[in-house]
């Protein structure tokens, strides 16, 4: 089975999962009575895979799928605000073939990337526990396994991410120091041949406070960009 093909199992399995009583009962509650602007819509409803190709070189991971934005849409960081500014810097430094993304078929690409979260149903409050977090950390293991023969950069996006990502990545085969590097925006830190971005979170709270611009974004996805062979 060649990668692509294992990477669709995957994330067909993946959706499957009803791991976490708390978030199957939020992500489907959700879907049932919608928001009043996707009232016609249907919604997804479940656990959100992976976007992008297998032979990826760099990935860019989040937190968890939105209520009204990936768990609607079923794909990652699709059809809310924080998506938007995601995607439209993806465009930006030319990872992404369209400035949008708001459906799981509007025929958008991304190249070379591959976007993700360690959490993969939407949590209530956006606040998924630490011990769903680590329910759903070997999906986010089995992922990164196929994608090693050609990853070699990430961005991840926030602290809780952070924290999620770092023991995925050791149990994937990346060497991981001891004390794990502390998040902090900017940070880079190098894992054997995967070099590890620190990014704030694309969300509501930090791109409307100016915590993060647009260009503190694309600063860090252009530079993991170059850091993966891919500018």
């Amino acid at each position: 089975m060649d990668d692509s093909a294992a990477l669709a199992r995957l994330d067909r399995r993946l959706t499957e999962c009803r791991a976490c009583p708390r978030l199957v009962e939020w992500r489907e509650e959700v879907a049932r009575t919608k928001r009043a602007a996707f009232a016609d819509e249907p919604y997804w409803g479940r656990p959100v895979p992976g976007f992008g190709p297998a032979d990826a070189r760099l990935a860019i991971i989040g937190l968890a799928p939105a209520a009204h934005g990936g768990n609607r849409t079923g794909r990652m960081f699709t059809g809310d605000r924080s998506g938007d500014v995601l995607f439209q810097a993806l465009y930006d430094v030319g990872l992404a073939s369209q400035p949008t993304s708001v459906s799981a078929d509007d025929g958008l690409e991304l190249y070379g990337v591959r976007v993700t979260a360690p959490v993969h149903c939407a949590p209530p409050a956006n606040k998924p526990t630490p011990g769903e977090r680590d329910m759903c950390r070997p999906w986010l293991v089995g992922e990164l396994e196929l994608l090693r023969p050609t990853l070699r950069a990430a961005v991840v996006l926030g602290a809780f991410g952070w924290q999620a990502t770092l023991p995925a990545l050791a149990e994937a085969g990346w060497p991981v120091p001891r004390p794990r590097p502390r998040f902090a925006h900017g940070t880079r830190v190098a894992l054997g041949d995967l070099d590890l971005f620190g990014c704030f979170h694309v969300s509501q709270r930090n791109t409307f406070t100016g915590r993060l611009t647009t260009e503190m974004l694309r600063e860090v996805l252009n530079t993991a960009a170059r850091a993966a062979g891919l500018g």
